[in-house]
């Protein structure tokens, strides 16, 4: 089984999640489930998630961001090749990518005009990783 290598808080209290072997995580698959069905089951499941790369600065300020505004995405770090680029062709080839409510927003570009353009907060409350708007 593939699962959570290490699942630690972050300061903004979001939570990172590390894949790897695991037979009791709750990202876990079966062997015979591709990293493309993987990353489409996580998107499908989680309202906010961020496939990031450890120590990227972009992805480190989509965190900050998502943060600020009361959401915590589920961050899936992609450190492996195969991984990266098992994400959505529409995700640019690599992290960062956000999705939101099973839709690709995009970079860290997308995220900011997203927000910028007073739409952020509102989609947020739509796919319930906000409770309540405060605009």
């Amino acid at each position: 089984m593939q699962g959570v290598r290490s699942c630690r808080p972050l300061s903004d209290g979001g939570v990172r999640l590390e894949l790897t072997p695991s037979a009791a995580s709750p990202l876990a698959f079966d062997f015979e489930e591709s990293a493309e069905t993987r990353i489409q089951r996580l998107i499908s499941e989680n309202p906010v998630v961020i496939f990031s790369r450890s120590g990227c600065c972009m992805c480190h300020v989509m965190k900050r961001l998502l943060s600020s505004i009361g959401v915590h995405p589920t961050v899936i770090e992609l450190d492996d090749d195969d991984e990266i680029a098992a994400l959505p062709t529409a995700a640019g080839g690599g992290p960062p990518a956000v999705f939101i409510g099973g839709a690709l927003v995009g970079g860290l570009e997308s995220l900011v005009a997203l927000h910028l353009g007073g739409h952020l907060v509102p989609r947020l409350v739509e796919v319930g990783a906000l409770g309540v708007s405060v605009l």
